[in-house]
């Protein structure tokens, strides 16, 4: 019963003129008074952020921050994967042969994830992560390797939450939410970065122009909380030993490493 509800209201309300109205007020200056209950309720680290809080005139502008340079140092090690964002790790693991994984007891087709079958052939026994963000986190999207972009492209519609409720009453969000995929070529195979829109959020904003990318080098940022899907062609890649379900990791930090 639950589910059948929570789908229904995310139905009526999902949409673009609910969409509309809430960026409306947000990039307004009426949602200014909400900018310090939002970082006391969310304990944003002040430190952190390339602005003083009261610089900054709306609540969007907040979501949306830069932090301070070297505040996220890369590692630099061109072998090594790094986290995209700021964020909790979901899941993680092994798609399968038959190109699925499995998050809050949802199967996921990738085909279906990523609108083409071919592309989900080149993920088979690959890599996933996972990597949640949410609205307290630093928003901003990073290269998690050096490469090429070979291919960048949207599909979806009305979007779930991505939350612990998104995922589980969701019709599964990571398949149906609008999203943004880009897909890069590295010296260790594609790896594909899969930007999913939040509930009543579709905006990502795509920030980098040239095809060449290095790592930590900005590609795009969410206007509030959601999800980064990071799939890993290679099977040479090994998952960090210290990763667990649930860590929180940051923005340049290392996902794993594939094998020299």
């Amino acid at each position: 019963m639950i589910k059948p509800l929570f789908r229904l209201f995310v139905e009526l309300t999902g949409n673009r003129y609910a969409s509309k109205i809430i960026q409306k007020f947000t990039t307004s200056r009426l949602s200014r008074v909400l900018i310090k209950p939002f970082a006391q309720v969310y304990k944003l680290n002040l430190e952190e952020m390339e602005k003083n809080l009261s610089e900054y005139e709306t609540l969007q502008q907040l979501f949306v921050r830069k932090l301070q340079k070297n505040v996220r140092p890369i590692l630099s090690s061109p072998f090594i994967l790094v986290s995209p964002v700021d964020a909790r790790i979901e899941s993680f693991g092994k798609v399968t042969e038959d190109a699925t994984f499995f998050i809050k007891g949802q199967r996921y087709d990738l085909e279906e994830m990523l609108g083409s079958k071919e592309k989900a052939q080149v993920y088979k026994q690959g890599t996933y992560f996972i990597l949640y963000l949410s609205p307290q986190h630093y928003h901003r999207i990073h290269s998690p390797i050096n490469g090429e972009i070979v291919e960048q492209w949207h599909t979806g519609g009305i979007s779930y939450p991505v939350n612990h409720l998104g995922l589980k009453y969701g019709k599964r969000p990571f398949s149906t939410n609008y999203r943004v995929i880009t897909e890069m070529s590295t010296s260790y195979g594609r790896i594909m970065t899969v930007k999913v829109g939040a509930l009543n959020i579709n905006s990502i904003h795509l920030t980098h122009n040239c095809l060449q990318v290095e790592k930590g080098e900005e590609l795009a940022y969410f206007s509030f909380g959601s999800t980064v899907i990071l799939l890993i062609e290679s099977d040479s890649f090994k998952t960090g030993d210290q990763l667990k379900q649930g860590m929180e990791v940051k923005m340049g930090s290392k996902l794993g490493s594939f094998e020299k």
